[in-house]
């Protein structure tokens, strides 16, 4: 079960969104298409970590801290740059390792509404994913047990673990929790789509509105990247080239629809978000819609929702027209004060 804390609130603490323009007349034709997409209100907390002002700032903090990397030089951040759309801009995340990780960073807007995260879903919440890039060696390379060293030395640290958990205690799951809640606040900011469609017909251009019939129709897009983040959480195999991966495949090796599935992203800030795929093997927005024309790569695997799609090149364009319409005004991000 989830409890839900108001975008308002957040934003007042986090300005990590914008909020939402007010409804406005519609038809009902337009009703029935658009709302799927609107925005919720509030994001989902989970009952047994739930919102607090002080786990979140503490989770901030931690954030944005290159205590958690093993040579002080990487935190979170660093992959999930707040200025790069909570990504990197990278084909492949780089670690402590110089030889790189196999994906790219995924963004993390949005990731409070999705669940079973990670490119293959090995995740099954936010709380546990927390540890995996920490301890990955090839990611930031710390120890469980060096982290709480490190974190235990600094009174400010035991202050603000006393002030979100009651006492002064690091452990774990309270690093776990702290950073769950604060990764659960980034959430899309306003984008010219979402003042379309509460009624501004001038936030979008005509091709922009052609793009979005495309998008739910003929182009069969919105089969996965639905509702108000663009995405269904699951896992596709649309025909990437191969590689040694297989994707959820690798978790349930006797699937063969799940060969070279992986979680389907968000669209949102996408035109910000280059390269993409989950290997960064698709340099521009221009090539993922070729990709999907011709029907990706023919195999057992393949979801039955790739299929050639004969688009037009105004099709295309137009298609590329509604994409940018999902990218958030920028927004200055201030960064914590680290504990030291």
């Amino acid at each position: 079960m989830r409890v839900w804390v108001s975008l308002a609130l957040l934003a007042a603490f986090f300005p990590l969104s914008q909020p939402f323009a007010s409804a406005a007349a519609e038809t009902p034709a337009e009703a029935v298409e658009r709302a799927s997409y609107r925005r919720p209100a509030a994001v989902p907390f989970p009952n047994h970590n739930p919102y607090t002002i002080p786990k979140a700032a503490l989770g901030e903090r931690l954030f944005f801290d290159p205590l958690l990397s093993k040579s002080r030089a990487r935190s979170c951040a660093t992959c999930h740059n707040p200025s790069l759309s909570w990504g990197d801009g990278l084909a492949r995340a780089i670690g402590e390792d110089p030889k790189g990780l196999p994906f790219r960073a995924p963004t993390l807007i949005d990731v409070a509404f999705t669940e079973l995260l990670g490119w293959d879903g090995k995740f099954k919440t936010l709380e546990a994913v927390t540890f995996g890039p920490i301890t990955g060696r090839a990611n930031m390379n710390l120890t469980e047990a060096e982290l709480i060293a490190r974190l235990s030395a600094i009174p400010a640290y035991k202050d603000a673990f006393a002030a979100a958990f009651g006492d002064g205690a690091i452990t774990r799951p309270r690093i776990e929790a702290a950073l769950a809640t604060f990764e659960r606040t980034i959430v899309a900011g306003e984008a010219p789509f979402d003042r379309w469609i509460m009624g501004d017909e001038t936030a979008i251009s005509a091709p922009a509105k052609r793009g979005f019939e495309i998008f739910n129709g003929k182009a069969h897009c919105s089969k996965c990247h639905a509702g108000p983040s663009f995405t269904d959480g699951s896992f596709h195999d649309i025909g990437v080239a191969k590689n040694d991966d297989l994707g959820r495949g690798r978790l349930f090796p006797r699937s063969q629809k799940l060969r070279y599935a992986f979680k389907t992203p968000t669209l949102r800030d996408v035109a910000r978000r280059a390269p993409y795929m989950h290997d960064g093997s698709v340099a521009t927005l221009e090539e993922v819609i070729e990709l999907y024309d011709r029907g990706g790569i023919d195999r057992p695997s393949l979801s039955p929702s790739i299929k050639p799609l004969s688009l037009t090149e105004s099709e295309k364009a137009d298609l590329i027209a509604f994409l940018q319409t999902l990218t958030a005004s920028s927004t200055d991000t201030t960064f914590p004060k680290l504990a030291r």
